[in-house]
């Protein structure tokens, strides 16, 4: 009977393992933070057990130029990043917050966004609380891919804190997912762009209220393996 608890144990403790082992925490003290696009309102980052607060000002990242503030890592090739986002102060009904791959920390560089907004009010075409940005071409307009749905139930709502987002490179495809637990994922949009293999990547927010800072938590940041 003991042989067979401590198998069953064993048998845990092995999975766990293997589960924890499948993510790998992100190095939060290695990133570094910028306001891109020079907003009225300075933005600032704050390291908190499992995860990190933002603090930013901003326009919007939209249009020909972005302001926003965004923290960051040089990173090379194929990458896939998770973050939970716990909270998401509303400043405006566009208030912004999400994962960026950026070519460079100019405010009219090409980039690919995939974020999420304080709720799911109506929007535009969007009718849930996650949206997928790219500007393919640098100081070209943004652009958007929206959900299936633009009207009824919210195809893809936030639902703080347990609004998880995550961002996949492989090769030129990227790919935004979103999730409700961490564990099981559903694809939002896919885009293909043709950016260098050194990319800037990390945590970007914008307030939407070039006169009132957004504040996002973020937090469990990780890679997957």
């Amino acid at each position: 009977m003991l042989k067979k608890l401590l198998s069953a144990s064993f048998i845990l403790l092995f999975s766990l393992a293997l589960l924890n082992a499948k993510e790998k925490a992100a190095p939060l003290k290695k990133f570094k933070q910028t306001d891109i696009g020079n907003p009225d309102m300075k933005g600032s980052s704050t390291i908190l057990d499992h995860g990190i607060q933002i603090i930013a000002g901003g326009t919007d990242v939209w249009g020909v130029k972005d302001q926003f503030h965004y923290l960051w890592i040089e990173k090379t090739g194929d990458f896939d990043l998770i973050a939970c986002i716990e909270s998401l102060s509303a400043p405006h009904l566009y208030t912004k917050a999400g994962l960026m791959a950026r070519e460079e920390l100019s405010d009219n560089s090409r980039h690919i966004f995939f974020q999420v907004f304080p709720n799911n009010k109506q929007r535009n075409k969007n009718n849930g609380g996650f949206e997928f940005q790219y500007r393919a071409v640098k100081a070209g307009e943004m652009k958007a891919i929206y959900p299936a749905r633009a009207e009824g139930i919210a195809e893809f709502p936030v639902n703080y804190p347990n609004t998880w987002i995550r961002l996949k490179r492989s090769g030129d495809e990227f790919t935004g997912f979103s999730s409700t637990d961490g564990k099981t994922w559903k694809v939002y949009a896919a885009y293909t762009l043709t950016m260098s293999k050194k990319i800037y990547l990390g945590m970007a927010v914008t307030s939407h209220n070039a006169k009132e800072t957004a504040v996002a938590q973020f937090r469990d940041i990780s890679f997957k393996k």
